[in-house]
């Protein structure tokens, strides 16, 4: 490993790993969030999904293995994305990150977690992006089985709510990325935000959500996001309270077939609103 960082940080590697090569995270502090309708330029992405190298992130998996199917959309310090690639052994998991500080400690992290563990980690990786703009150029229709959104920023002003990582127009490219049955997670110690989530997810056709006490008693992902993020084990520390709705995939609708992908009786509001379209 060469001694020195990217430019955002400009200290040598031996100042900034402590004695087991894990990142000291005081190096890598940086405003907690941002916003991603300025950050345009600067970020090398694919024209399609398959025009994109993932050898470098998953070097011990062979090429024809190499299909992220889990993401960990701002992903913060990684807290989820390596606490996933050991819940999830056969998945390919993928932390997404705006801040490149914050993107280059978790890619440190990995690095130093797959020498102390020989053989893990490998199926997880990190990748500095805008999620609201460039996904569709990584990922191919129907790839993923699970995304996970834990803690997004708020953005309390309602000026600044197109910014939320949910909303109608984000949830329509989730729905894209998800295949029929994939889940989409959700979680925030702001209730406000939580009833906003619920909103936007409730009104998408695309999306049934998931009862609490059934994802909480069959689904470890859910226990993983409450209890595994750093920002999940900030809030239990302050005693606050954590906020959380999974929601599932429904399967596409095609007039063709005259019937859903799937019998499930939550399909009708998917099927309405399908159908009007072709009145």
């Amino acid at each position: 490993m060469a001694d020195h960082l990217t430019d955002n940080l400009k200290r040598p590697l031996s100042e900034v790993l402590d004695e087991n090569k894990m990142p000291k995270k005081r190096f890598f502090r940086t405003r907690a969030h941002c916003n991603p309708l300025s950050y345009n330029d600067g970020f090398a992405y694919p024209v399609a999904p398959d025009e994109f190298d993932w050898t470098a992130h998953y070097p011990n998996i062979p090429e024809e293995d190499r299909v992220v199917t889990v993401l960990d959309i701002g992903m913060g310090f990684g807290g989820l994305t390596v606490s996933l690639a050991t819940s999830l052994p056969n998945n390919l998991v993928l932390g997404m990150e705006i801040r490149a500080k914050v993107c280059e400690y978790v890619r440190l992290r990995i690095e130093a977690l797959r020498v102390d563990h020989p053989g893990q980690y490998q199926n997880s990786s990190c990748l500095r992006t805008n999620c609201m703009r460039y996904l569709p150029n990584f990922f191919r229709k129907h790839q993923m089985e699970k995304i996970f959104i834990c803690f997004p920023d708020p953005h309390f002003k309602a000026k600044n709510h197109r910014r939320r990582i949910v909303s109608h127009i984000l949830l329509s490219e989730y729905a894209y990325l998800l295949k029929p049955g994939g889940r989409l997670y959700t979680v925030t110690d702001v209730e406000e935000l939580h009833k906003w989530h619920v909103e936007k997810c409730e009104a998408h056709p695309s999306f049934r959500r998931v009862p609490d006490s059934e994802a909480l008693a069959n689904d470890p992902g859910v226990r993983t996001m409450l209890e595994d993020t750093e920002e999940s084990k900030k809030v239990a520390r302050l005693g606050g309270n954590k906020h959380f709705a999974v929601y599932e995939r429904i399967a596409d609708f095609h007039p063709e077939d005259g019937a859903t992908g799937s019998s499930s009786s939550s399909d009708s509001k998917f099927n309405t609103h399908i159908m009007k379209l072709f009145e």
